[in-house]
């Protein structure tokens, strides 16, 4: 996989080849680059990497990783997209799919790295939860993307935890009823979008509608699922996304989270906790929860 490392100084970020837990350093033709320009440039890239040996580079003692991505423009999640999430949340199996329902979450503030702190909010009767969910990594400006060609603009994968504030999402204090669901205020606090490990090309994913998905906080096993649940398939995502925005490389889509989060058991992440997310095929994405400062 592709990642974004630093050597003591993480305003000096550089891109590497991970594999087996070491990071390598980046084969000649992506040195000096950062990922978002590497992605850019993905379909002239893509062809010589797929030649490229994981562990063919020099290795570098004592990298610590970054965000994969730093930062995309749109990070896109899609909500409810699993039948089990549904059922644990009270609400009817759905008799067909439907168009999927997004949100945003502020990338340049949310998003954070591996091992990285999510800060809980300083106020009373927060309710912090996990959303563990495979991402897809988009590698060409695109717009108007049928389903069936969706997959000719994924770079790559990634894996992310969609931390959210149960306790913002509905709201009494507004002009109507209609405006009752605050998602801004439930998804988009600082550090509420881990990332990573780095982003798995697309050619080492064989079908990531049929790929595990486990998240688990202090070694419990919380979500442990498949993404053969979703209720929007992967490729109608990124269609459905395309008809509403153009999609640029580095966006990431997230596509949703299985069943298992801490809502409907009144569970919510408290200081100390530390999560992992692992998705089959992709990585593992660790992160700790602390009070904020």
């Amino acid at each position: 996989m592709l990642v974004t490392y630093h050597e003591d100084d993480p305003g000096k970020p550089q891109v590497g080849v991970a594999a087996d837990g070491v990071v390598y350093r980046a084969p000649e033709l992506l040195a000096g680059r950062s990922m978002l320009e590497i992605l850019a440039d993905w379909d002239a890239l893509a062809p010589v990497l797929r030649t490229v040996a994981p562990s063919g580079g020099e290795p570098v003692p004592g990298a610590r990783l970054l965000a994969p991505i730093r930062f995309p423009s749109k990070v896109l999640c899609a909500g409810a997209n699993y039948y089990a999430h549904l059922t644990e949340m009270g609400i009817d199996r759905p008799e067909r799919a439907g168009q999927p329902y997004f949100f945003l979450k502020p990338p340049t503030t949310t998003v954070i790295g591996p091992d990285d702190e999510v800060l809980l909010p300083a106020r009373p009767g927060r309710q912090i939860d996990w959303e563990g969910e495979l991402a897809v990594v988009i590698g060409r400006r695109c717009r108007d993307v049928p389903a069936e060609r969706a997959r000719a603009v994924v770079a790559g994968w990634t894996v992310v935890d969609d931390v959210s504030a149960r306790d913002r999402l509905h709201r009494t204090d507004v002009v109507s009823e209609h405006f009752g669901y605050d998602w801004f205020a439930a998804k988009g606090e600082d550090t509420f979008c881990p990332m990573g490990p780095g982003v798995v090309p697309d050619w080492l994913v064989d079908d990531p509608q049929r790929l595990g998905i486990r998240l688990s906080v202090n070694g419990v096993v919380k979500q442990d699922s498949t993404t053969a649940d979703m209720i929007v398939g992967i490729w109608e995502l990124i269609a459905a996304a395309s008809r509403s925005v153009t999609l640029e490389p580095g966006d990431v889509i997230a596509t949703g989270s299985p069943a298992g989060v801490g809502l409907p058991r009144a569970e919510f992440l408290a200081p100390g906790d530390n999560v992992v997310v692992q998705v089959e095929q992709v990585g593992t994405l660790r992160h700790r929860v602390v009070d904020a400062r």
